[in-house]
Parts: C-alpha cells; structure tokens; sequence
C-alpha cells in the first residue's frame, strides 16, 4: 500500500488539536431517550419483579445495539424478560430452543424449491426479529453455535450465498443453565467475546417472591404477570433513536482510558490466565454511555465504568487452574483488579 496515511501515525503524532481545545467545549446536553428508557423499565418491571440490577443491565444492552448472555436457574424469568422488552416497543420475538440435534440452516433459514412458481425461494429462519431468544444455547454443536456468530456480529444472514439484512433493531438474548452440563458444549471464547455483557439472573428475595407466587396463582392456569399484559410504550424508531443518543454520550479521555487500564489490568492479574482484549475496553465505554443516558447524564464518570465491570468482563476472561479450585469466582478477581486500578479524580 502506496498511502503514506498508512499505518496511521503512533500516539506522540497526533496533532495537537485532539482533544478538541477547552474554548471548543460545550456541555453535554441531557439525553432526551431518558424518558422513553424510564417508560421501558416502569412497564417491564409490571410483569418482572425484584431484578432492577438485571433490567438496568438489559436496558444498557439494549441502547448499546449489543447482545445479552443469560445465565441462571430454571423458573427465573429469562424468557419472560425479553418477551416483555418486545412487547414495550412493539418488537417481533422469536424464540429457538437449541437442542444437540439443531442444524444451522434451521438458525438461519433456507431455500427451497416451489413447484407452483418452479422457482427457489428464500425461507427465511428464527433470526429475522428483533429480539432473538437462543434457549439453552449450549446444548447444541459448534457448527450450529458458529451460525449465530454473522447475525451477531454483522446483523445480517448469508443464505446460499446471498447476504439478507437483518432489520434493526436486533439483539440476541442467549441463555445457559448453570447446573446442568451433561450433554452441553461450551461456547468457544470468540463466540463468548461477540457478547456485550453476560447477565447472572439470581433468586429474587423473599417479599419479592411471595409477590410473584401470589400474582402469578391469582388468574386461572397460572396466567398472571403475563407478558403479553405490558404496554407498548414506544417504537422500534425510538430506539435507534435512543441507540443513537448512547452513542453520542460524550467520553472524556481520562475516564476512556481508566477503562482500558482495567482491562490491561486483567492481563496482568496471575489469577487470571486469559486477559480481556480491546473489544473488552469498547463494550465498557459502551456500556457506560448506556448507564450514563439511563441517569439522565449526557457524560460518562469513572462510576459507570466500575458497574460495567463485572456484566462486562466475567465473560472475557478465564481464571488460571490453581485458582478456579479454590472456590473463587471470576467476579472475585475483577473485584480484586477493580481494588487495585486507580479512578480519575475528576
């Protein structure tokens, strides 16, 4: 390559006009997607109870154009969750129950022939939605698996060799049971990092509980808290219009770069033998912007980062041997990191 721009000049020749010079500033106006964000958790929170962390980190996803890894219990609500998101914006569901015999054409579609028009035509699988929900998504083979790695990372399905586009928004809610891993195969780690964040869905507490049972028993066949009661309270429109708002979420440089030293802290850590990459330091200033616009804040601090740690990064990095046998958990280690990084001051 003849281009003298490339590769691109390092760090010390940037030109001295970035950042921008502080004449140039201009306070950040506050989001204007708060209110539609506020309307979306009031009406999911009608029918899923006592999870505001889990709502809050969905949201963030979801303003962020990212995907969701689901993991939790039986009976704790993970498909009922992303069928009342859909239903707050009027978002076409669907939902694939991954087994060890799902093929990938049966993710992804495919073509078949007519014999009244005599011609192929394209059958369109599971994934043209809006909100895509892979039920158990390790019970079924790396080819099949791999089949959701274009859609995720692309928003778009190759079928015969012809590109077909996703429409937008699309998310990918994918879904592990923690205690059964008989019969399962583990999702490799490139597959792992096309996730904005992993979600733990814990036991909700005890009034909580006694809430959802009572309501639930109330209506005939066990029919209460049913998704299908919440409001729409927007449009698809309105989110991208949100997502493009998160994006615009402005990031000043001492706090973007407290982000990428706690990801460089991962890779130093001796308890963690797999590091999280650059993709890792994105998704935390993603995902920061998200919480940033979900507060009413047109700016990102150095707190929505720490929140955005561990949904953020316990999915990235593995713990080295010697000490996953102790007991301690990925989220113990980046709890330590967190300890042991300094935040911006100001």
């Amino acid at each position: 390559m003849n281009d003298s721009s490339y590769p691109p000049p390092p760090p010390s020749t940037i030109p001295a006009s970035y950042p921008p010079p502080v004449a140039n500033y201009a306070p950040p106006a506050i989001p204007t997607s708060t209110t539609t964000m506020h309307a979306i958790r009031q009406a999911v929170g009608q029918v899923f109870v006592g999870q505001e962390e889990v709502v809050h980190q969905v949201l963030a996803a979801l303003l962020a154009g990212g995907h969701v890894l689901l993991e939790g219990k039986p009976g704790l609500g993970k498909t009922h969750l992303v069928l009342a998101l859909a239903g707050t914006f009027g978002g076409n569901f669907r939902r694939i129950q991954f087994t060890p015999d799902l093929m990938p054409s049966d993710v992804t579609g495919h073509t078949l022939f007519d014999l009244g028009s005599q011609t192929f035509r394209v059958r369109r699988g599971p994934v043209f939605a809006n909100l895509l929900l892979a039920d158990e998504i390790n019970r079924a083979p790396a080819k099949t698996q791999s089949a959701l790695l274009e859609v995720m990372q692309e928003a778009q399905v190759t079928i015969d060799g012809e590109s077909h586009a996703l429409q937008p928004p699309f998310m990918t809610f994918a879904t592990q049971n923690p205690i059964e891993q008989e019969g399962t195969y583990p999702l490799p780690e490139a597959q792992l990092d096309r996730f904005l964040l992993k979600v733990l869905i814990d036991y909700p507490e005890s009034q909580h509980e006694a809430w959802i049972v009572k309501a639930v028993a109330s209506k005939p066949g066990g029919t209460g808290l049913s998704a299908a009661d919440v409001p729409q309270v927007c449009t698809p429109q309105d989110i991208l219009n949100a997502q493009t708002e998160a994006a615009s979420i402005q990031a000043v440089e001492s706090v973007v770069d407290y982000a990428v030293n706690l990801v460089r802290a991962t890779r130093q850590q001796s308890a963690i033998s797999l590091g999280a990459g650059t993709r890792g330091a994105i998704s935390l200033v993603r995902v920061a912007k998200s919480y940033a616009l979900l507060e009413g804040r047109g700016y990102i601090t150095p707190g929505d980062v720490k929140r955005a740690v561990l949904p953020v990064l316990r999915h990235r990095v593995q713990l080295s041997p010697e000490i996953a046998i102790t007991g301690q958990t990925v989220d113990d280690m980046l709890n330590a990191v967190l300890r042991t990084v300094e935040a911006p001051r100001a």
